[in-house]
């Protein structure tokens, strides 16, 4: 695997320390991934330090708790508002220590990614995760990579700064990749399987799913994730992210990565090679696992989650994906294909849509409905396609067209709805 961006086979000269605690720079530090990776770090206090931590800047409280509990020297939050809060927060924390540095604003993120330590785990949710991944990647860090929209709107201009193996991926789905892909060469991949939950909805056809509410798609089965990202695991949305993720992170293309529903999501992925053989990683889910992983990489860090209980009888399962019902991962891979700029639209386009589900201004099923439209009406201009250049710019001016268009569509979907009601 000596040409892709995730490369388990790869030991980076200069990233491995001989001795003493590795320095972690941690952005999205209030949110569940920074919250677990915290963890990890105050149960290995020999093997991690953190040097710095931001946040969007809506719980101040926790974060001023997370920094004095780590003795962090710096602090940044997008919100500017935010930093005053943070400093009263900080102030009664800290009980006339000295505070740490404040950065607020909306480059204090990307700033912190190249401050001087040994890795960066990005677990910011959203695009905005891009210019914090591409400065840490120019400044030479390793990025443990939680930050999945970043690398997929961004895939051409990650690949142009990232070097071979700088990326250790933390989603469950692609950190089970990473370690599969240890039992054979980059010849003897035949495809990689991801795995699906297949969702609180799992079984129904696209009819049954019409109607469902809000509150039924955010009851999901296995993970505890923040809402955009439930609904997008309801709706599958998060698979078809999770095709392209792979697809950019090792490079295997896009007919050789398939999805399969694994209801029990103890198998987070799995590969096939060549002489028929298939490795899978196996383990409880417990995000600790990977994130651990990613921070300790290329070791492991003893006892970083349970294992599996192999004295309990236990039955595990597959089904083949129903593209009909739940369309968005062949959507995702044709969006992938595209490439340019159209990832980008697919996910900015999708993120308005769950906010109109969510707020009931849209049907579920319209979530992917939508989304294919814009992704439509934007394929004549995309941007960076074909080996045409991209710049930041061009994904942000693409997510900005595509967030107002699918806001269109989707008013426009309920007044049609609304007008059917009434009779008219």
């Amino acid at each position: 695997m000596t040409d892709s961006l995730a490369d388990p086979h790869l030991r980076l000269p200069g990233h491995t320390p001989t001795g003493g605690r590795r320095d972690i720079v941690i952005l999205g530090s209030t949110g569940s991934i920074g919250t677990q990776a915290i963890d990890v770090v105050l149960r290995n206090p020999d093997r991690f330090r953190v040097v710095a931590l931001s946040a969007a800047g809506g719980r101040v409280g926790l974060l001023a708790e997370q920094a004095h509990r780590l003795g962090v020297r710096t602090v940044a939050v997008a919100d500017e508002q935010a930093a005053g809060p943070l400093r009263e927060a900080l102030t009664a924390r800290y009980a006339g220590e000295p505070l740490p540095e404040i950065l607020a604003g909306p480059d204090a993120a990307t700033e912190l990614a190249r401050a001087e330590c040994h890795s960066v785990l990005n677990g910011i949710t959203g695009s905005i995760g891009l210019r914090p991944t591409l400065a840490a990647l120019e400044a030479d860090r390793i990025l443990i990579l939680a930050n999945k929209e970043s690398l997929i709107v961004g895939g051409p201009l990650v690949k142009a700064v990232a070097r071979p193996g700088q990326i250790v991926p933390v989603d469950s789905e692609h950190s089970a990749l990473f370690q599969a892909l240890m039992g054979g060469t980059r010849s003897e991949v035949r495809k990689l399987v991801v795995t699906a939950s297949g969702g609180p909805f799992r079984g129904r056809t696209k009819e049954e799913l019409a109607g469902v509410t809000p509150e039924q798609a955010l009851a999901h089965p296995t993970w505890d994730m923040g809402p955009v990202v439930t609904i997008n695991s309801a709706t599958l949305v998060n698979k078809g992210l999770e095709v392209i993720e792979a697809h950019l992170l090792f490079d295997i293309p896009f007919d050789r990565i398939e999805v399969v529903v694994h209801p029990q999501s103890y198998i987070h992925s799995m590969v096939e090679f060549t002489d028929g053989s298939t490795l899978a990683q196996v383990s409880p889910p417990d995000m600790r696992m990977p994130i651990a992983l990613g921070l300790g990489w290329p070791e492991r860090v003893p006892d970083a989650a349970p294992g599996c209980d192999w004295t309990k009888a236990a039955t595990w399962t597959f089904f083949p994906l129903d593209e009909e019902a739940f369309p968005s991962v062949a959507l995702a891979r044709r969006v992938g294909s595209l490439g340019g700029t159209a990832p980008a639209v697919f996910n900015a386009a999708n993120e308005e849509c769950v906010d109109a589900f969510l707020g009931g201004r849209l049907p579920f099923t319209g979530i992917v409905d939508t989304v294919a439209a814009v992704v439509e009406e934007h394929e004549p201009s995309i941007r960076g396609a074909a080996g045409t250049p991209l710049t930041v710019e061009d994904v942000l001016e693409a997510e900005t067209w595509a967030r107002a268009r699918a806001r269109e569509l989707a008013a426009q979907q309920a007044q049609r709805a609304t007008t059917e009601a009434a009779g008219v």
